[in-house]
């Protein structure tokens, strides 16, 4: 039983809570038991798993705490007051993990047969990285392409926001030119979102083997996307607001591409 702030497992977690550390590391922080359930289910390599068992709030703990003990985890138990201190959220449930962060290069990653891609580019705030992960999971995308990232993609408030969909769904790096030119060399026809177009979304064929393209919350996507993506598609506005949440507008485009391609029966 770890109780003491000065040990040194819980200052190294706490350290794991700044960037500067984290890439110095290259670790991260898991919470949560959805999350780390979705880590071991899709085999992802935790190293140390932190529980303070006061605080679970089910009777499933025990069996995943199990299921890393069996992968070969060190498993430490905590108390309540060096754990909260240790935690992200107001009330946690008593499990936390230390991983290492596994990059996954564009230029290594071999397209999928599906033909079904996200690509946000300058994406700022992780609450927001965290639900598109999570919306593109769901819709079933075979990559989600993150480029030229204005925020830590292993911040844990991404991983948390994801709950945990950061392990199902392969997340790939490239710069934009990188990404545009992958998606030009695998034949993916990209359509960019845009405000400044007269075709709606809905009104663009998805079937076809592509790449959903949106942009950073406050400036949307870059002159270099507009100029050089295939089909420029806006979402239609009615009220006075002028654009939506880029989370919730990345799900009303992937969406339109699950009811295109049929696959309406499959949800839910």
């Amino acid at each position: 039983m770890i109780t003491s702030f000065q040990n040194s497992r819980i200052k190294n977690v706490l350290k794991l809570r700044r960037q500067r550390a984290r890439k110095k590391q290259g670790k991260t922080i898991i919470e949560g038991y959805r999350s780390l359930l979705r880590a071991v289910d899709n085999g992802y390599a935790l190293e140390d798993l932190y529980v303070c068992s006061s605080m679970f709030l089910g009777d499933n703990e025990p069996a995943l705490i199990q299921r890393a003990k069996d992968q070969g985890v060190q498993v430490f138990e905590v108390s309540e007051e060096p754990f909260q201190k240790m935690a992200y959220v107001e009330r946690p449930d008593g499990l936390l993990a230390v991983a290492p962060q596994v990059r996954q290069p564009l230029s290594d990653h071999p397209p999928a047969a599906t033909g079904f891609y996200l690509i946000v580019e300058a994406i700022e705030r992780p609450g927001n990285l965290g639900s598109i992960m999570r919306s593109a999971d769901a819709a079933g995308v075979a990559g989600l392409i993150i480029c030229d990232p204005q925020t830590d993609i292993y911040n844990p408030e991404v991983i948390r926001a994801s709950v945990g969909t950061i392990f199902t769904v392969p997340v790939l790096e490239a710069a934009t030119e990188q990404a545009i030119r992958w998606c030009g060399e695998h034949n993916l026809r990209t359509l960019a979102a845009t405000p400044h177009t007269d075709t709606l979304y809905t009104d663009s064929d998805m079937t076809q083997p592509l790449a959903l393209v949106v942009g950073s919350e406050k400036y949307g996507l870059s002159q270099t996307w507009i100029e050089q993506s295939d089909i420029p598609v806006r979402i239609p506005m009615f009220g006075q607001a002028d654009s939506l949440n880029v989370a919730t507008a990345t799900t009303l485009l992937l969406y339109e591409v699950v009811r295109q391609r049929g696959n309406v029966a499959s949800i839910g």
